[in-house]
C-alpha cells in the first residue's frame, strides 16, 4: 500500500473542510429559516432571524469554502488562503466569547458553541501554524536539539 503524501493529505483535509463550509453556505443562502432554527447551535438566542443577514453570512461561507478548495489545489496558496478563513473563525469566536461573558448569550453557549465556532477555530489555527512551519522549511514538528528557540532569530555564527 502506497502512503500519500503530506502535501495530498493536507489537500483532502483542506478540500473536506472548504466543502464543509460551502454546504453551510448553501444551506444559509438557500433556506435561511431552515438554517437558523435548525442549525443545533441556538441561533435563536442571538435575536430575531434576519433572513437578509443570514444570506449575507452564507456568502462569506461560500467564499472561505471556495478559498479552502484553492487551498486545497494549490500548495503554494495554502498559508494566506488558511490564514484569511482561520482570521474569520478567530473573530468569530471572539465575538461569541464577548457575547457570552456580556450576558448577551446565555451560558449554556459555551457548550453549544464548541463543536460549531470554538473547535473549528482552533483546528484552523492549529492547521494554520504547521503549515506556515512547513512552508518555512521548519516541518511540522521538526526539533533541532543544537538550537534554541531563540536562536533562530539570530545570524549564524558563520553569516
Amino acid at each position: 500500500m502506497q502512503r500519500s503524501s503530506p502535501a495530498a493529505s493536507w489537500g483532502a483535509v483542506l478540500g473536506v473542510t472548504g466543502l464543509l463550509n460551502l454546504g453551510n453556505a448553501a444551506w444559509m443562502l438557500a433556506d435561511p429559516p431552515g438554517w437558523y432554527h435548525g442549525l443545533p447551535a441556538g441561533v435563536p438566542h442571538t435575536g430575531p432571524l434576519n433572513e437578509h443577514f443570514v444570506r449575507d453570512i452564507g456568502a462569506t461561507f461560500a467564499v472561505m469554502g471556495a478559498a479552502l478548495l484553492w487551498a486545497a489545489a494549490r500548495p503554494a496558496a495554502r498559508v494566506p488562503l488558511l490564514a484569511m478563513v482561520t482570521l474569520f473563525y478567530l473573530l468569530h469566536a471572539a465575538i461569541h466569547v464577548y457575547d457570552t461573558l456580556r450576558g448577551l448569550l446565555p451560558a449554556s453557549h459555551w457548550s453549544l458553541d464548541f463543536p460549531g465556532v470554538y473547535l473549528p477555530a482552533l483546528l484552523l489555527l492549529a492547521m494554520l501554524a504547521v503549515l506556515a512551519r512547513q512552508a518555512k522549511g521548519e516541518g511540522p514538528c521538526e526539533f533541532h536539539p543544537s538550537r534554541s528557540p531563540r536562536d533562530s532569530s539570530r545570524a549564524s555564527p558563520t553569516g
